[in-house]
């Protein structure tokens, strides 16, 4: 074997960077066929992401049935999951303006 064909640190760096990448992408971005985004129908702390200025994302909510953090629920249930806080009473697939009390 040359030393020609002894990798470098840094092209095993780089290959396992992209190997890496490659796998945690899709995860991230991935959505069950079955179910929607469903806004405003999460509890306090329970949002599975997306919730608003001053948090990051999954559980950070910080109120129950926050207009702009969703979870994931069964795929046409959304509409007819309560929402305190939605013009409709019930989830929406889009974030909304909460309704006053």
């Amino acid at each position: 074997m040359s030393l020609t064909s002894i990798p470098t640190a840094a092209t095993l760096a780089l290959a396992l960077g992209t190997a890496l990448t490659l796998v945690a992408a899709p995860a991230a971005h991935a959505q069950p066929a079955d179910k929607e985004k469903c806004f405003g129908v999460a509890l306090k702390g329970k949002n599975d992401c997306a919730a608003g200025p001053g948090t990051t994302c999954a559980g950070t909510s910080k109120v129950d049935h926050q207009a702009n953090a969703w979870t994931l629920v069964a795929k046409g249930s959304c509409a007819k999951t309560v929402s305190k806080t939605s013009p409709t009473g019930f989830g929406q697939l889009a974030e909304f303006k909460e309704k006053k009390a």
